[in-house]
């Protein structure tokens, strides 16, 4: 049990690329930290991301006893656990708890056609509010229909279908239970109502997920169970400490960068770079398009990403910053600094480069045949104008984001929150500031998930009286970053006559390449 003087919380952040644990006091100040670096996924096939789900069990007991080797206080002192993980990434298993395969990770890309039908009444209504084809894709896209169709002993064997936060709550509490916060993924949840879907719901026949392979939810702040041994084993701390229900990643980082009004929008730069805005309303930023649960309950967290996020600038500096990487390493710094610099010595609009960052196809808007582009190029251009288009292109399609989400809620954002790795760059948030033409700040604290998850569960065990207590003392801003008035001007002409053209434009072509995709597929079968 936590002594009665307890007062610390531990969270838990089980990213894609890394696991980390973070001691904070009810302050918001970091006692120790915990990480250890994980491969994102295996791709037995191409398109497929897949891991073994005791790759997070062991990532996360390592990330504990790196943060009790370093931290000044004991155990003892914890008053509570809160987990925040990834969204997206589902287990299967057995009535023991015991994956019955790899857990299929978030960017995972196979698809299942065709889809399993679903009501006709469903159908039809479906259908007349334009939302058949969506509908397909989702269908297409759902985890639990590509098991059923090529895994169905399998599938006929599974006791509990989870997101990867169901299933480390159980590691932790040997209880079928999870957060609402935590659900995002195709599965059969009313975003709506924040509930399991109705049982006459389309969801339940869309995804064929029957209500028994679910976990419990609860509300975030909630208790979700104490300890077990075994459980409090793992973490280093004291048997029967409770384990309360936070959120997912991107939820939780809204509160630790303190984005809790709705004039104030979170970014998140990531491995999916998201917009966020809290509501204490459902809405829509596209239509047919879910809100998400917040990580206060009953609110929703309207939100905008962009799937292959800054998961770019890894994927330019593994492809084209071999020289940076040769630099950096004998300055003792990370590449991101030499292109940083670099950046500094290129006009904003990057010498008319503009790139469109959709490396990662959408659902509508962008849709499932969207495709990444560059345009622009000249014989001017080199590595670093490459990286500031990118990182002016991830800005431009966020701020596009931002705008639907003011006309679909009826808001207007002021200020904006920039959390993430991406954030930690004075260049990359001089940058946002300026694209948005808003002030962006930068958390005190760079695990701005982790710090959202002891947020809640400060709340949630009376550490502070409530969310808006523990947010108030846990939370506040290291730097702001005020837009240049010029340069402001500048991106708003070039987003406003080229970046918000080029989808439009371009897809035609997208299309096209998809037909022949298609056809060159069927050649080779």
């Amino acid at each position: 049990m936590p002594s009665a003087a307890a007062d610390h919380l531990l969270a838990l952040d089980v990213g894609t690329q890394s696991v980390r644990a973070l001691l904070v006091t009810a302050a918001g100040v970091q006692v120790a930290r915990g990480a250890v670096e994980i491969a994102p996924y295996v791709a037995p096939r191409p398109g497929w991301a897949e891991q073994d789900p005791e790759v997070y069990w062991t990532a996360l007991a390592r990330a504990c006893a790196r943060l009790w080797q370093a931290s000044p206080v004991g155990a003892d002192a914890v008053a509570a656990v809160a987990l925040t993980t990834q969204r997206g990434t589902v287990v299967n298993v057995d009535a023991a708890g015991r994956p019955l395969r790899p857990a299929i990770v978030w960017p995972d890309r196979r698809r299942t056609s065709p889809v399993p039908p679903v009501g006709a009444l469903w159908r039809a209504a479906l259908a007349a509010v334009g939302m058949g084809d969506a509908v397909r894709h989702v269908q297409a896209e759902a985890e639990s229909n590509w098991l059923r169709r090529h895994q169905p002993a399998l599938w006929q064997a599974t006791h509990k279908y989870l997101l990867l936060s169901g299933w480390l709550t159980w590691r932790l509490t040997g209880r079928w239970v999870d957060s609402v916060g935590c659900q995002v993924g195709y599965l059969p949840f009313d975003y709506r109502r924040l509930r399991w879907a109705g049982p006459r719901d389309w969801r339940w026949d869309a995804f064929g997920v029957a209500p028994a392979m679910l976990p419990a939810l609860v509300e975030p702040g909630t208790v979700l169970g104490p300890l077990t041994a075994p459980g409090a084993a793992a973490l280093g701390v004291a048997r029967d400490v409770p384990l309360v229900a936070a959120a997912a990643d991107k939820a939780c980082e809204i509160l630790g960068a303190g984005a809790t009004r709705p004039g104030t929008a979170a970014i998140s730069y990531g491995t999916t770079a998201t917009v966020n805005v809290l509501l204490a309303r459902y809405a829509e930023a596209v239509p047919f398009m879910p809100a998400y649960p917040a990580p206060i309950p009953g609110r929703h967290a309207l939100e905008i990403q962009i799937a292959r996020g800054y998961w770019l600038v890894r994927w330019l500096l593994g492809e084209f910053g071999e020289h940076e990487g040769r630099a950096a390493a004998e300055e003792g710094v990370r590449p991101e600094v030499l292109f940083d610099r670099a950046v500094g010595g290129v006009p904003p609009g990057a010498g008319g480069l503009v790139l469109q960052p959709f490396w990662s196809p959408g659902v509508r808007d962008p849709g499932p045949e969207a495709r990444g582009a560059i345009i622009g190029f000249g014989p001017e251009h080199g590595r670093a104008h490459l990286y500031r288009a990118l990182l002016e292109g991830l800005a431009f399609g966020l701020r596009e984001g931002l705008e639907r989400i003011e006309r679909g809620a009826g808001v207007r954002v002021g200020e904006l929150r920039v959390a993430g790795g991406g954030a930690q760059s004075d260049v990359v948030l001089q940058l946002t500031a300026d694209v948005f033409g808003r002030p962006a700040s930068r958390p005190h604290l760079a695990d701005a998930s982790a710090l959202g998850a002891a947020i809640v569960a400060a709340a949630g065990v009376g550490v502070h009286p409530g969310l808006d207590a523990a947010v108030a003392a846990m939370t506040r801003t290291a730097r702001t970053f005020t837009p240049d008035a010029a340069t402001a001007r500048r991106y708003a002409r070039l987003h406003a006559r080229v970046y918000r053209r080029m989808y439009a434009r371009l897809r035609p072509l997208y299309d096209e390449l998809h037909r022949l995709a298609a056809t060159d597929a069927d050649a080779d079968d």
